[in-house]
């Protein structure tokens, strides 16, 4: 498995960023070709102090290449440029394989 994650730093208007998100940004996730799971939430805590992150994204692909085949898609494409519109405070995109822990 080959996990997405988005961090997003506080932006400027979080009620802005809320709204925007969930019903303009997210229905262009939902259309995401090959992603398998997506999560996220706007209540990040740290257990030292303040959470350098407001909201956190995840999605699930079956490896890099369904990755990499979302990100060059419509909708891929449609979601990474729809960023600019509600992320003021920047945004971290990271990703990874996901190995399998024992136990």
């Amino acid at each position: 498995m080959h996990k997405l994650v988005v961090l997003y730093p506080k932006p400027a208007d979080p009620d802005h960023f809320r709204d925007y998100y969930v019903n303009n940004h997210l229905p262009l996730v939902a259309n995401w070709p090959g992603v398998l799971a997506w999560r996220y939430s706007f209540d990040v805590a740290s257990l030292n102090g303040d959470a350098p992150y407001f909201a956190v994204f995840e999605a699930d692909f079956a490896d890099a290449d369904a990755l990499a085949a979302m990100r060059a898609s419509e909708y891929g494409k449609r979601a990474a440029d729809d960023v600019v519109n509600y992320a003021t405070g920047g945004v971290d995109v990271i990703d990874y394989p996901v190995q399998n822990g024992i136990g």
